[in-house]
């Protein structure tokens, strides 16, 4: 089978190096713990109770009290607010709901424009939101470079360039911009991308949340929600809250609701950060303007830059643990650590003397059709926003509003799109679930190595409306 860039050998004693002094934990949240809220002890009453403390939760409960000030709005979170996804991403703000175009318009063709359009003002709201908090949490719209690694996707970037929205780059101009020898052709796309430190971006919405007035508990698991005979009543280990409504925004963890748990699958994702670079070393690689970056493969490495000039590093190798299992363990896999460094110094061998400071990973919500899904249940007192796969820190600010129009019984443009209306196929139970993800994974990896060509087994996914296309 041929080999792609990313196959040529590393050489072991420098990955050995970079990775020698390397951290085991998050670098956002290492360096924003954040403010601690209390745990909840007594019962209480309230009009919305969200359940999760990540940014969905948290974007709720903001909208909600600027939809009613007077509503008594309570946030439990199991752990620390941010502390799962929301502090471990690489910080991409995508205007996008649909991850990506070719998602969007094999899922939702009639309506893919509307949605491309409401991603777009998503972004800009968000951007406004965040820019108006009492910290701006390191936003900067950069925009960002899609790059062309394999002779195949040159021609994939310059069909996606519209002139306005995604300007194509070819090697030599890619490589002007950043350098890289494995940079084949790009594609520019300046509106589309926001970067964010993303635990600030957690404590920001947790500051601005109790600023107007929600109440946040964390060290709080909710053990169960059902339907009461006015409202839902939610289960702690230590208080019951009965509330009017509540909206469920779990992520990866397993659903209150039984009937969604077959809707996600936890899948670990991997990400390294450098030490700050120098001045040389910023001379060497150029990236002036900073852009988040992202290349062409299905297994794909996402990249950027921080407010003080490391690198982020990450993807690839995206990891599903039998039974959907989430374990502290999973987090440090060295065989991946590995193999993403090797990528690293492949893609920058100016940089091969670079040492990483921080290794972590975390679990994405994953669904088969690679984007948000919403709904209600228990009456119309709940709703859910789930699904995310790994494209969420822009969509949850949209799917706040998504749930609380829901929850109102509103029928609005959000409620009505095909995206929110619809559902994704849910996977099977184990034991079918594991070997069917490996077997997908194997699938996009011999496609890569096929100049991007489906097999059969791709195709047949595709035709019965699962994702797996990045």
């Amino acid at each position: 089978m041929p080999q792609t860039v990313f196959d040529r050998p590393a050489d072991g004693r420098l990955v050995d190096a970079a990775l020698a002094g390397s951290h085991l934990g998050s670098f956002w949240l290492e360096r924003t713990p954040g403010e601690r809220r209390p745990a909840l002890t007594a019962d209480l009453d309230c009009d919305l109770l969200v359940v999760g403390g990540g940014y969905t939760g948290l974007w709720t409960a903001l909208q909600a009290k600027r939809r009613d000030p007077a509503a008594r709005v309570v946030v439990l979170e199991a752990r620390t607010n941010g502390w799962a996804a929301s502090g471990r991403n690489g910080g991409f703000v995508e205007a996008s709901l649909t991850h990506g175009e070719s998602n969007g318009r094999t899922r939702f063709a009639s309506d893919y424009d509307a949605l491309d359009a409401d991603g777009l003002e998503n972004l800009d709201a968000m951007e406004a939101d965040v820019l108006g908090f009492a910290r701006n949490a390191d936003w900067e719209r950069t925009g960002s470079f899609g790059v062309a690694t394999e002779p195949h996707q040159v021609s994939w970037l310059e069909a996606d360039a519209d002139g306005d929205r995604g300007r194509f780059l070819d090697g030599a101009a890619m490589r002007a911009a950043v350098a890289s020898p494995t940079y084949l052709g790009g594609i520019e796309q300046p509106r589309d991308t926001a970067l964010v430190d993303p635990a600030r971006l957690a404590d920001a919405l947790a500051d601005a949340c109790a600023a107007a007035g929600v109440e946040l508990f964390e060290r709080t698991p909710v053990l169960g929600v059902e339907r009461a005979d006015r409202g839902v009543v939610a289960r702690t280990a230590t208080a019951r809250v009965r509330a009017d409504r509540v909206a469920l925004a779990t992520n990866a963890f397993p659903s209150l609701l039984k009937r969604l748990r077959l809707s996600t699958v936890p899948v670990y994702d991997y990400v390294l950060m450098t030490e700050p670079l120098s001045a040389a070393d910023r001379a060497a690689i150029g990236w002036q303007g900073r852009q988040g970056i992202a290349d062409s493969g299905n297994q794909f490495h996402y990249y950027r830059l921080t407010d003080d000039d490391r690198i982020l590093w990450g993807g690839y190798d995206a990891i599903y643990h039998y039974g959907g299992r989430i374990r502290p363990e999973y987090e440090d896999r060295p065989e991946t650590f590995r193999k993403l460094a090797g990528h690293f110094q492949t893609t920058f061998p100016q940089l091969a003397h670079v040492r990483f400071t921080h290794r972590w990973a975390g679990a994405i919500d994953t669904c088969s059709r690679f984007c948000a899904f919403f709904g209600t249940a228990l009456g119309g007192r709940a709703t859910y926003a789930l699904g995310f796969t790994g494209l969420g820190v822009a969509a949850t600010h949209y799917a706040a509003d998504v749930m609380l129009d829901l929850l109102e019984g509103r029928e609005t443009r959000r409620t009505t799109n095909p995206m929110v209306a619809s559902k994704p196929i849910p996977f099977p139970p184990e034991p079918a679930t594991w070997p069917a993800v490996q077997a997908t994974r194997f699938a996009l990896d011999r496609a890569d190595h096929r100049e991007g060509r489906r097999g059969a087994f791709l195709r047949t996914l595709d035709a019965v409306g699962l994702g797996f296309d990045s």
